[in-house]
């Protein structure tokens, strides 16, 4: 399941950000800003189920990432899928760093990029 690493505030007051594990119950890891500890969390996400190290047959790349639409339009970049008990989620990046597993019933290429590569040219 998702969700396995969360990004919480550090508690030795340097501003620093943390990157918990909820199926070890401790930290995975410091880092300097919110965004460098999403990014962190992220890529563990794709690394661990909750249950230990997940199959790589699970996890497929996009290089380079698409602007995807879900629940509000541009919602981010889609960089990666997981596989979750046979369906797929997609890792999306917002603008702000945070980051979002979306199924992937609920997400599609924005409609400016559909049919283009990421430098707008037409891939068909």
């Amino acid at each position: 399941m998702v969700g396995r690493f969360n990004v919480r505030p550090g508690t030795n007051g340097d501003g620093d950000w943390m990157v918990w594990d909820n199926a070890v119950n401790g930290h995975r890891g410091r880092c300097e800003s919110e965004a460098e500890a999403n990014g962190l969390a992220a890529d563990l996400e794709l690394q661990y189920t909750v249950h230990g190290p997940r199959d790589p047959a699970n996890v497929r790349r996009i290089d380079p990432p698409v602007s995807v639409d879900a629940w509000q339009q541009r919602v981010g970049r889609l960089d990666a899928w997981i596989n979750e008990g046979g369906r797929w989620l997609g890792r999306v990046w917002h603008d702000d760093g945070r980051v979002s597993f979306i199924d992937q019933n609920d997400i599609r290429p924005t409609p400016d990029t559909a049919g283009t590569d990421d430098r707008g040219k037409d891939r068909g």
